[in-house]
């Protein structure tokens, strides 16, 4: 149980971490516009995933919360 809650607690920092660092990030997607036949005409579009910063603030002291939960759980 400790180590498990180590782990998670080092993810949601590493998760926090990063989504501070970078704001958004982007990728492109390939999409069907329209099909006569068997033609078949695609569109490539970029999509953005932006990360608000109060999530990178809330996953870093979810994980400060678990790695102090952690130490103090004295159960083995």
């Amino acid at each position: 149980m400790k180590a498990t809650l180590y782990i998670f607690g080092i993810l949601l920092i590493l998760f926090g971490i990063f989504t501070l660092s970078y704001e958004h990030f982007s990728y492109t997607k390939n999409e069907q516009v329209a099909q006569f036949g068997d033609l078949k005409v695609t569109a490539e579009t970029r999509k953005t995933v932006f990360f608000p910063p109060l999530l990178g603030g809330l996953s870093i002291a979810s994980g400060l919360a678990l790695l102090v939960i952690g130490k103090f759980n004295n159960k083995k």
